[in-house]
């Protein structure tokens, strides 16, 4: 059976916070309403609604018209077994002495390269992504360069890559932390596939604030592969959870983001050590002098 999106754009958060509270009034009332912040610095926000029956054009324009938005794109989604299918459509990712790859590919895996299972679900982070792609190249290029972590953090850490390949190089305990219940749940099964369950310890955490986390802190390297918003947020608590001379790489940035982000570090007492572009993404290695 097939379901259906409605999304749409406008300026400001207020005016996307009403439209999505309208939005969950609707008959047929969605499933489920996102209200998101369009990360460019244009001030758009993207509202979007998804719906098991179709919804009434009527309707959407009306809200459209109310709240000052750009006509709804309604677009009808088929029945998929979508985990399935990017089954199908990943190929192994090699980033230096790192090979990410699915269960289906178990006979590609080359002897002499650091293996990490991921399969897909439902948490960011299979390896395919620049921004991923681009984190495991800046720890290969940092262990290259005779760089060694003895306590380290994921920070936002959707499947637990790179947790998994800081522990897979080092043999330390790595925290594997995000605020999705879901990708932690992820993280420890994927740590689990891994034979890394004793090094891996999967919190629920927003940034920093968990026990576990304040009681290890302070950590010689961060990872945070998030947004540029809540890297920018995170910056003062990122500086006040690393060491002197400690690394962090962050990533979950467009190309147009990085300096911006970048700025916001150095300010905080953190330099540039490495810039890696990889697509349209970037990803950041700095060093808290």
């Amino acid at each position: 059976m097939p379901t259906y999106t409605a999304l749409t754009t406008l300026m400001g958060e207020p005016a996307a916070q009403a439209l999505g509270e309208a939005l969950e009034a609707l008959e047929p009332a969605p499933t489920g309403v996102g209200v998101f912040e369009v990360e460019d610095g244009s001030g758009l926000w993207e509202v979007g609604g998804y719906f098991m029956d179709q919804p009434s054009d009527v309707e959407l324009a009306l809200l459209t018209a109310l709240h000052g938005a750009k006509p709804f794109v309604v677009s009808e989604i088929p029945e998929t077994d979508w985990v399935a299918h990017v089954r199908r459509e990943l190929a192994p990712v090699e980033a230096g002495r790192f090979f990410v790859y699915g269960a289906h590919d178990a006979d590609k895996v080359p002897a002499d390269k650091v293996s990490l299972l991921i399969e897909a679900a439902m948490a960011f982070g299979t390896g395919h992504h620049g921004t991923t792609q681009g984190c495991l190249l800046s720890l290969e290029d940092y262990v290259s360069e005779g760089g060694h972590a003895r306590n380290v953090i994921d920070v936002g850490c959707g499947t637990a890559v790179l947790a998994m390949a800081a522990a897979a190089v080092w043999g330390n305990v790595v925290i594997a932390s995000d605020i999705d219940p879901v990708a932690v749940e992820v993280a420890e099964v994927n740590a689990q596939a891994n034979g890394m369950a004793d090094k891996i310890t999967c919190l629920e955490a927003i940034g920093f604030e968990h026990e576990a986390i304040a009681k290890k802190a302070p950590f010689d390297l961060i990872f945070a592969n998030i947004l540029k918003g809540p890297l920018i947020d995170l910056a003062p608590d990122m500086a006040a959870h690393c060491v002197n001379e400690g690394i962090i790489i962050l990533s979950g940035l467009l190309i147009e983001q990085a300096d911006e982000v970048q700025a916001v570090y150095e300010k905080n007492g953190f330099e540039l050590s490495q810039r890696r572009d990889i697509g349209e993404w970037t990803a950041l290695r700095m060093c808290k002098k």
